[in-house]
């Protein structure tokens, strides 16, 4: 029998280095996926703790996505899929920040900058 989960049990799985989701009631480990995964990384951040399904069955994976998905089932889904919404699910942060991040933090950078050369 497999193991069972709930949605609470999966949304606190949502950090870099811990990432579940749910896609079609299976629960999947996918942490050490996350840096082969084809479609990049951030997609995989954005749905880590929650109800993939939707998105998954939506950008047409191949069998062989399918295929691989089996490698990282860890159980079964009991209950209503977590989402957003659900309760103790709030996103995470490793202390590794994303390029995003870094790319923002420049540019606010580099406006202030500008905005200290204009005015002086």
């Amino acid at each position: 029998m497999s193991k069972l989960y709930t949605a609470d049990d999966v949304c606190i799985h949502n950090k870099r280095s811990d990432i579940w989701v749910v896609i079609h009631n299976k629960v999947y480990d996918i942490t050490k996926f996350l840096e082969e995964h084809p479609g990049g990384e951030d997609v995989l951040l954005e749905n880590a703790g929650l109800d993939a399904t939707m998105n998954f069955d939506d950008i047409g994976h191949s069998d062989d996505a399918r295929t691989l998905l089996k490698n990282f089932y860890i159980g079964d889904l009991s209950g209503a899929p977590p989402t957003k919404s659900t309760e103790s699910h709030t996103l995470k942060q490793d202390n590794n920040p994303s390029m995003a991040q870094g790319v923002a933090v420049f540019a606010v950078a580099l406006v202030g900058f500008a905005a200290y050369m204009y005015f002086n």
